[in-house]
């Protein structure tokens, strides 16, 4: 993957995680394969139950990386959320937006700390359109010093599941593998995006 790509999807990534605060949302794991540099989509986590399934579907995130064949992913996640939805110990700085960058070889942790702020509300408190514009709970990231990247940095059990997952071929007996896996995601409830290129 090159810079403009990599610096591209970060900044992405940090403009998400912020729309996700500001609508008082915890942000959600997301997955980025990529095919010879080329980006295949995003897919969003579905929604799951605390513990045991939150973990499967984090996991599940790897299915259209490896019904794509992917070479490279990246996978954005929130330090306090995969805790508290897997129920898991709070590893690394919190709050914290995470990207890995994976190959079959290994990975990278990027760390994204930040600090969380009330909101600043538009002036008299409202929109354009003259509604409130308040969300309860509605905060927005103070972004802080990033530390430098990590070569094999720990990571959450299924994130590294995750990317493990992502070079591991799928053994599905089906004339398009990648457009059913892509439907079988849509219809278990992820948010799946797929660029041009691989729009099915």
């Amino acid at each position: 993957m090159d810079t403009q790509t990599w610096d591209a999807l970060v900044a992405s990534m940090k403009n998400a995680y912020t729309a996700d605060l500001a609508q008082g949302r915890a942000p959600r794991p997301v997955i980025m394969p990529l095919v010879r540099g080329e980006l295949v989509g995003l897919v969003w986590l579905r929604p799951a139950e605390t513990g045991e399934d939150a973990m499967t579907a984090i996991v599940e995130l790897s299915n259209v990386a490896a019904a794509a064949g992917a070479d490279e992913v990246v996978l954005a996640w929130d330090t306090e959320n995969v805790a508290a939805e897997c129920g898991l110990p709070v590893v690394g700085p919190a709050p914290c937006l995470n990207l890995v960058h994976a190959t079959k070889d290994g990975h990278v942790l990027h760390q994204l700390p930040c600090t969380h702020q009330p909101v600043k509300s538009t002036p008299e408190g409202s929109t354009s359109e003259g509604s409130t514009s308040e969300v309860p709970d509605a905060v927005e990231p103070l972004w802080l010093s990033a530390p430098a990247p990590q070569p094999g940095g720990e990571l959450a059990p299924p994130i590294q599941a995750a990317l493990t997952y992502s070079f591991t071929p799928l053994d599905l007996d089906h004339p398009s593998p990648f457009g059913v896996t892509v439907l079988l995601m849509e219809d278990d409830g992820y948010a799946v995006h797929l660029t041009d290129t691989f729009a099915l």
